[in-house]
């Protein structure tokens, strides 16, 4: 694939990244700017907890797919190369989005969709970490930096190649550094745990 394809590509799979599934459902169907409620971070955790489970679980399902078809497509058309550059490009478009003045959410369900695609059996062991962290501790930010954390470890494991491993930890760099407010709160005892209601806003 040549060079100018693959910077299209990219290029395309940012601005695929960049579509807010939070926010275009919170605004379309539930009149919400969910940026001006709760955390304040359009993903789908926040979702949950201003507008509920059914928008959240929408919300959660649309940006894994994003992530995971952008690389499935990379990977068909441009080989190997290609899908571990699509999976950042993807990423780092839902974490830093054009069409949100370049801020966004905090691409755990984006990079996860990116990490089936590519990892598959590596997705299983992440899941397993950031769903056990998250019922022992309710805290679903602690899971998701629980799970960023192990990703390049369980790829060294599983003996990835170190271009693998690499994008890996890029991705996991990322998922923590997104969280960087959550592990402030998470410090000093004040991050919203699984379950705790934020006020919803007026119909």
């Amino acid at each position: 694939m040549g060079l100018i394809k693959t910077i299209v590509f990219l290029i395309l799979s940012y601005i695929v990244g960049s579509i807010s599934f939070a926010y275009f459902i919170s605004r379309k169907f539930y009149s919400t700017d969910i940026r001006k409620y709760g955390s304040g971070n359009p993903g789908s955790t926040n979702v949950l907890r201003v507008l509920g489970p059914k928008p959240a679980l929408i919300v959660f399902a649309a940006d894994l797919l994003k992530g995971l078809i952008m690389v499935t497509v990379g990977k068909a058309i441009g080989g190997e190369n290609l899908a571990l550059l699509s999976a950042l490009a993807v990423v780092i478009g839902h974490d830093w989005s054009i069409f949100l003045q370049f801020k966004g959410g905090k691409g755990i369900a984006t990079s996860f969709g990116v990490i089936i695609a590519l990892f598959p059996k590596v997705a299983l062991w992440l899941f397993i970490v950031g769903i056990s962290v998250i019922f022992l501790s309710r805290y679903v930010s602690l899971g998701s930096i629980s799970a960023a954390i192990a990703l390049p470890i369980v790829l060294i494991i599983y003996k990835y190649p170190a271009s693998h491993i690499i994008v890996g930890l890029i991705l996991g760099i990322i998922a923590v550094y997104r969280h960087k407010d959550n592990i402030e709160r998470l410090l000093a005892g004040k991050e919203n745990k699984l379950g705790q209601k934020v006020g919803k806003p007026n119909k």
